[in-house]
């Protein structure tokens, strides 16, 4: 499975979905800007999309809610041993009141991983997030072999961006 992104305005992005009914594309808002995300085991149907492959993956995307990107810039020498902490998770996140789903994505072309997660509302992401059960996930994961050792695995800070999915008229 793969996922393809694309960005522009609102106006654009929605036309652009509409023309592809019978794919699974989500349209994300943020900032008066819009973000579609494609889901498929085809091509895509964005002339220049950010490609990334699918390598774990929790629930259906749905046409509702609220997405979180955390945005990873991981080293070549990275990628097995970040790729490794996913594979072996405690997947916490998938009991946390409001989550709908989680998509792990590996970057085609670039070195940005994303772990994607949608919840029914930023309310929901925000009691995850305090929750006891969040900070031990992450304890555990900043105190695994290599991951905060030399050599560092991260090539820059991780960032968060988020969306809303607009409700259909």
């Amino acid at each position: 499975m793969n996922v393809y992104m694309t960005s522009g305005t609102y106006g654009f992005m929605k036309s652009l979905k509409e023309k592809h009914p019978s794919e699974r594309i989500l349209l994300m808002e943020s900032g008066g800007e819009a973000t579609l995300l494609h889901e498929t085991v085809k091509d895509t149907v964005f002339q220049t999309p950010r490609k990334y492959e699918v390598i774990d993956s929790v629930g259906e995307l749905a046409d509702r809610g609220f997405i979180v990107c955390n945005n990873i810039s991981v080293t070549d020498e990275g990628r097995p041993v970040f790729e490794y902490r996913f594979e072996n998770r405690e997947h916490e996140v998938e009991k946390a009141r409001g989550f709908l789903a989680l998509r792990v994505l590996r970057p085609i072309n670039s070195n940005t991983y994303v772990i994607l997660t949608q919840w029914t509302s930023s309310e929901a992401y925000t009691n995850w997030t305090d929750s006891p059960e969040f900070k031990k996930a992450h304890e555990q994961q900043m105190n695994e072999p290599g991951v905060n050792k030399e050599p560092h695995i991260f090539s820059s800070k991780p960032y968060i961006t988020t969306y809303n999915i607009p409700k259909e008229e």
